[in-house]
């Protein structure tokens, strides 16, 4: 944990400036071409591993919230699986604008705080979170306002962005106006999401990573940045959890 620490510390050191937004502002931004990106690694890997951990989850019929919803990317391999009622939560207004546009009956609520104080407890069967947990500043509090919004004998979904590789500087960008902008993280170490779920009557149903390697080269050529890939291949990229509450 000391070195994640000190090399996140040096990253944000040696770092080439680029500029930094909140998680609101810079998804605002982001909204209007998110769903236009095909190169894009994390999305494709994200994608992936999402569909390997839904598979071992019976929705069908049942309350399902996605927590860091944004455009709905996942909302089609959900729907296929006949949920009762599917929930997006997002922090950027823009990126449920764009999700109304696509589902324009949709469920959605804007995230204003960690606590979900206008959703009742015990309001979800399923919660599923993918490439957010990182954007959140204080997890235990987030973390422990999802064990209530959880049913017993609920199971919860988590995938996101590596610790390890946003300890060593990986930065999740995107470009607007010709600016490259970043959007602001902050590392948990995996263990410290499990903990606090495991404390809350959980239990580790599954954990995978996804490392870096020579089949993802073509996506940072793409983007004229094989730089990248050399400084990272190797380092887990993604990581995913299922747990289920006793």
């Amino acid at each position: 944990m000391l070195a994640t620490i000190k090399n996140y510390i040096k990253s944000k050191v040696s770092a080439p400036a680029v500029t930094e937004k909140s998680v609101v502002e810079a998804y605002d931004l982001w909204s209007a071409e998110y769903d236009m990106q095909p190169d894009n690694l994390m999305l494709h890997l994200d994608g992936q591993l999402f569909s390997y951990l839904i598979s071992q989850v019976d929705i069908k019929g049942k309350q399902v919230a996605d927590i860091g919803c944004g455009t709905g990317r996942h909302w089609p391999a959900m729907f296929n699986k006949q949920p009762a009622g599917l929930t997006g939560f997002d922090v950027s207004g823009g990126m449920l604008g764009k999700l109304k546009e696509k589902y324009p009956a949709a469920h959605t609520s804007l995230i204003i705080d960690n606590l979900f104080m206008n959703t009742p407890d015990a309001a979800f069967d399923v919660i599923v979170s993918t490439l957010t947990v990182a954007h959140i500043e204080d997890i235990e509090e987030a973390m422990l306002a999802w064990c209530r919004l959880l049913k017993n004998g609920g199971e919860m979904i988590i995938t996101d962005f590596h610790p390890h590789t946003l300890a060593f500087g990986g930065k999740r960008t995107f470009k607007h106006n010709n600016a490259v902008l970043a959007v602001q993280n902050h590392v948990h170490p995996i263990y410290t999401i499990k903990e606090v779920l495991l404390k809350n009557g959980f239990h580790l149903l599954s954990q995978e990573e996804i490392k870096i390697d020579e089949s993802m080269k073509p996506f940072y050529a793409r983007q004229d940045a094989l730089h990248v890939y050399e400084k990272y291949k190797g380092f887990p990229v993604i990581y995913g959890i299922h747990l289920k509450k006793e």
